[in-house]
């Protein structure tokens, strides 16, 4: 089969679907990947043929990937959430299509449009959100195949840290400088090592002996040696952090992160503080008590949510599927 992937040109969109291309590209399925060129040099290193369909930069709409479908003559494409205009285009064309999620169904009014409400290209939906913390109307409504979520491991090591570990993230896309300073300042009084990383990393001045900054980490091989992840509550980190087992602090500010973070309250496996409660002495004694051997019903709770994500099928079984789903 040839497969045409779409997806918006970020991190957070491309990443959660770069395992199943890979599967799909070692079954033996014929893979291609539309995109903006921001993500192109990852998809370029997994062998996935990146283009940059018309003048995209960042969304994809339909009269951009319709000539690209005419093209290519694919057999299926599997459209991100944030792309609805592909899943149109594949409508369109009369080429079957599958959604594929980044996490949690996000809420209405963050700037995204609904994909359960594009009423030209309603279908099956790739979900790898575990049920536990997904949208309980999506799980009710939707035609859903589960699937593994497995974070892409970009090139590199992880700095070697003295543990306790805290990983402290605002992801790529959201975040102030002024937050991220925050979290820095209750952290470091906790008397643990610290590993702050993201672009803001760089410009943090002063910083305590037991914090270090990093521009960037291979986060997917990081968080299996960390005990706490502190961050922006973005479904990458949101996930890939509970698959790893581990208990979570989310500082959300914007998108679908207060909804991930509430979702993540509900299942036990974390704390919020809300952008009106963040102070350095706030942060302190809520990663205190995540990290304290009396915080355990935290851990517990993680891995309960980990074991819940190694049972679903992973992209290779997923994969295999594909012609059938088709």
């Amino acid at each position: 089969m040839r497969l045409l992937f779409a997806s918006l040109a970020s991190v957070g969109h491309t990443y959660p679907m770069i395992p199943l291309a890979e599967a799909a590209r070692d079954a033996g399925h014929e893979v291609w990947f539309a995109a903006g060129e921001h993500v192109h040099a990852p998809l370029a290193s997994a062998g996935l043929r990146p283009f940059r369909p018309a003048d995209v930069f960042y969304e994809i709409y339909a009269e951009d990937l319709a000539p690209e479908i005419a093209r290519l003559s694919p057999d299926l494409v599997i459209h991100g959430w944030g792309v609805p205009g592909a899943a149109i285009a594949a409508h369109r064309a009369g080429v079957p299509g599958l959604w594929h999620g980044f996490g949690r169904m996000f809420p209405d009014g963050i700037g995204l449009e609904l994909p359960t409400r594009v009423a030209e290209a309603t279908g099956t939906h790739l979900d790898i959100c575990p049920p536990s913390l997904q949208d309980k109307d999506f799980l009710a409504s939707a035609r859903r195949v589960p699937v593994r979520p497995v974070p892409f491991a970009e090139p590199g090591e992880p700095p070697t840290l003295d543990r306790p570990l805290v990983y402290l993230t605002l992801g790529t896309a959201f975040g102030a400088t002024e937050v991220l300073a925050t979290a820095v300042a209750g952290l470091a009084r906790l008397g643990v090592t610290v590993l702050v990383a993201g672009p803001m990393a760089p410009t943090l001045v002063d910083l305590p002996a037991n914090v270090v900054a990093s521009a960037w980490v291979p986060q997917a091989r990081l968080l299996a040696g960390v005990d706490l992840v502190v961050h922006h509550g973005g479904s990458g980190t949101t996930l890939g952090a509970l698959a790893a087992g581990v208990p979570q602090l989310v500082l959300p500010q914007g998108a679908d992160q207060f909804a991930n973070a509430e979702a993540l309250l509900a299942a036990g496996a974390g704390a919020r503080l809300l952008p009106e409660e963040t102070s350095p002495e706030a942060i302190t004694e809520t990663a205190r008590t995540l990290l304290a051997p009396n915080g355990s019903e935290f851990r517990d709770a993680a891995k309960a949510v980990a074991a819940e994500i190694a049972a679903l099928p992973s992209p290779d079984e997923v994969a295999s599927e594909l012609p059938r789903l088709v």
